[in-house]
């Protein structure tokens, strides 16, 4: 069974950064094609970008030029980044693996 743990969510002040980390443990052979999403209260749940086991990465048409994802396979880990962060990038950010998911970490832009 393969479980995703999310980190690095908090509150952070508008201009701020962003670096979240998605932990992966369990029985798996490679990292393969991991995905961040993000839901805002009242929204669905949105694809930003994902990596996949040769490096290539895919982004969502809001996220390109502004979040930026990367992978460790070493330590298992996929991150997430953002920087001049603003009000409306307010939400629970996921990890998913396939059809696993993490439990979400909570991104809340104020001051």
């Amino acid at each position: 069974q393969v479980q995703l743990v999310e980190s690095g969510g908090g509150l952070v002040q508008p201009g701020g950064s962003l670096r979240l980390s998605c932990a992966a443990s369990g029985r798996f052979v490679s990292l393969d094609l991991v995905a961040w999403y993000r839901q805002a209260p009242g929204n669905q749940r949105e694809f930003i970008a994902d990596t996949d086991y040769d490096g290539r990465t895919n982004y969502a048409d809001f996220a390109k030029g502004r979040f930026t994802i990367s992978r460790d396979d070493a330590k298992k880990t996929v991150s997430l980044q953002k920087n001049s962060l603003q009000p409306e990038v307010t939400a629970v950010y996921y990890c998913n693996r396939y059809n696993v998911w993490g439990q979400g970490t909570q991104v809340t832009v104020s001051s």
